[in-house]
């Protein structure tokens, strides 16, 4: 697998499109704190580590879902940056996503952070996606 965050982010749009209530995901470092952002911003419901499985890990992630519309948190999942064209953001052209309804999940020196979070530590990263 040449992206595995672009696996994890189609694993999470195809559990989403097909209404499955948890996802299973392979874990990493850089995934488990990517599934971290996006709990403390409600956008899933709750998530698991699970490293009893084998040595690599899983994440089981339960999704979020509107009680009466059934529709997800989750509208859209976007990689930016790539393996072939990585893409890095200074603080002073941070991205902002739907005019702020939506969070940049960046990768910077001070971890794995939001948009906002990076703005007010003054860092700048590469940006991994777009969550709205």
């Amino acid at each position: 697998m040449t992206d595995p965050i672009s696996d994890y982010l189609t694993r999470l749009r195809n559990a989403i499109k097909a209404n499955h209530k948890v996802v299973e995901i392979p874990a990493s470092n850089l995934k488990k704190e990517i599934t971290k952002v996006l709990f403390d911003k409600g956008y899933i419901l709750n998530y698991k580590f699970d490293d009893a499985q084998n040595h690599q890990g899983v994440i089981k992630i339960a999704l979020k879902y509107n009680p009466e519309t059934r529709e997800s948190a989750i509208t859209k999942l976007q990689r930016i940056s790539t393996p072939g064209l990585r893409q890095y953001t200074g603080t002073d052209s941070m991205p902002r996503v739907l005019n702020g309804l939506g969070i940049a999940i960046l990768s910077t020196s001070k971890g794995v952070v939001t948009d906002k979070e990076a703005r007010n530590m003054n860092v700048g990263g590469e940006v991994l996606c777009y969550v709205y």
